[in-house]
């Protein structure tokens, strides 16, 4: 059964909008709005994720997957989990086709690998994305900032190539061959690592003695502060316990006694029932500041 809607929002409401995503790795679309994503999906929103890489030069962060074939195997294996992730939150899925660049660490910092996504032509990169674009024809775009969230050259590549198609994809005279022009109305950046949140869970962890939690959440002190670029605020909190399983739907990527569950679900729903956004650009009239991704929207 799904969770019951928010008090401001009524699935009619939102039966047959479309917002589409677009992510760098499989995961990302689990740790970065993806409560918001399952909500919307439950209230008729046609959803779907479109991912740019394969992951397949992730790490294995969960000590449980580390073991025998798993490494010569990472890209059957993430085709899986992100599978199993969408089929969670109730979303569609596409792949870009891209190959994950991999993060690379050291100073200098190494050469990113030969035929990665950071390394793709953005032009033509675009053109795919134009294609999704004009395929789907989503009223709703969320991407990522132009620091990628973190810059990551994959993040980083994503956000180009998703605003770039935004300019581009309604535009009649770029590219016939794509597909009918389409003109997305609203584009978003995701911001799902707000540092408020982690103090808060952190003092709400300590008031209940569970100092283990708490310090845990240390690691996110460093966070710049980007509460001040947030306009739209979802409330979907019942939509946390989704958030979750598609997370460890991810297997090789996400420990499931890792940072991310350090603090309780039921916690995180009383603390902060929220994701963020940020309205990037618009092309529907809006007010300041929003608790829906469609306020404004068109329907077709």
């Amino acid at each position: 059964m799904s969770p019951s809607l928010s008090p401001n929002t009524s699935a009619a409401g939102h039966a047959g909008l479309r917002l589409l995503a677009v992510h760098a790795h499989p995961d990302d679309e689990s740790s970065k709005g993806a409560a918001t994503m399952a909500r919307y999906a439950d209230e008729g929103v046609r959803v779907k994720v479109l991912t740019c890489t394969g992951g397949e030069r992730g790490s294995i962060l969960n000590p449980r997957m580390d073991r025998p074939g798993v490494v010569e195997h990472m890209h059957e294996i993430r085709i899986s989990e992100m599978a199993r992730a969408a089929e969670i939150l109730g979303v569609e899925h596409e792949w870009l086709g891209y190959v994950d660049s991999g993060l690379p660490e050291g100073d200098p910092l190494p050469p990113l690998p030969e035929g990665c996504f950071a390394l793709a032509d953005t032009e033509e990169v675009t053109a795919k994305v134009v294609a999704v674009y004009r395929r789907f024809r989503p009223h709703v775009l969320v991407t990522y900032d132009e620091n990628g969230g973190y810059p990551h050259p994959d993040h980083i590549k994503t956000h180009a190539v998703s605003v770039r198609a935004w300019e581009l994809s309604g535009d009649p005279d770029y590219r016939p061959d794509l597909g009918e022009p389409w003109t997305v109305q609203k584009m978003y950046y995701t911001h799902g690592f707000i540092r408020r949140r982690f103090e808060l869970l952190a003092r709400a962890e300590e008031e209940q003695g569970n100092l283990t939690a708490a310090s845990a959440l240390e690691r996110w002190n460093d966070v710049p502060d980007i509460m001040p670029r947030v306009t739209t605020r979802i409330d979907c909190a019942p939509w946390f316990s989704r958030r979750d399983a598609a997370l460890r739907a991810h297997a090789t990527q996400i420990d499931p006694e890792g940072p991310f569950f350090a603090v309780s679900t039921e916690l995180q729903e009383r603390v902060w029932p929220t994701e963020e956004f940020e309205l990037a650009d618009s092309r529907v009239p809006t007010t300041l500041p929003e608790n829906d991704l469609f306020t404004g929207v068109i329907p077709d």
